[in-house]
């Protein structure tokens, strides 16, 4: 038979519970920490491949636009049917090397380059006298006053890879811990 619980019994239960609500912050803090560096490079690394992956794969079944750009230098020396196929290529092979985490500091500087030719030849805004009219330009849109914010995340994402590498979930890590012959 069970004893009627008393009132300090109930208090303590109470306060035990609160204990352990209080705890959670902390125990998901140690899980992340634990865990988290594993999988935020592998979240970079898919999101990233997905959205270059897309424009490689539309630029493979398009037809070239860029003979009517305005490329920087040295871009600009090359022939549009050569930036066109080098631009598609990479756009189709760096997605699946980020997915695999293959050789992820490199395909983060090419799209890096790549990125940033794109701003200049197609994101930016094409007049702006004041910075509030470049500001308008941080936007997805069409509005034209540029479109550079998407790339510009991406810029940033990617460099996040360059600078830290593709994470324990990759070919990277794998071919790093094996240990080199003589």
């Amino acid at each position: 038979m069970s004893r009627p619980q008393t009132a300090s019994g109930a208090g303590h239960q109470v306060s035990a519970g609160i204990a352990q609500l209080c705890a959670l912050p902390r125990q998901l803090s140690g899980w992340l920490d634990r865990h988290a560096q594993t999988l935020a490079p592998a979240f970079l690394r898919l999101l990233l491949a997905y959205e270059f992956g897309e424009a490689g794969l539309e630029k493979l079944h398009g037809e070239n636009w860029f003979a009517d750009l305005n490329f920087p230098f040295p871009f600009n020396i090359l022939p549009a049917d050569f930036s066109w196929t080098l631009a598609t290529g990479l756009e189709v092979i760096a997605p699946l090397a980020l997915i695999l985490g293959f050789m992820t500091r490199f395909f983060s500087a090419a799209l890096i380059i790549l990125t940033v030719v794109a701003i200049a030849t197609v994101h930016w805004p094409t007049e702006w006298r004041t910075l509030g009219e470049l500001w308008q330009g941080y936007a997805i849109s069409d509005r034209g006053h540029g479109n550079y914010k998407l790339p510009l995340m991406y810029l940033f994402m990617l460099s996040a890879l360059l600078c830290n590498g593709a994470g324990r979930l990759s070919i990277d890590y794998r071919l790093r811990r094996r240990p080199v012959s003589d």
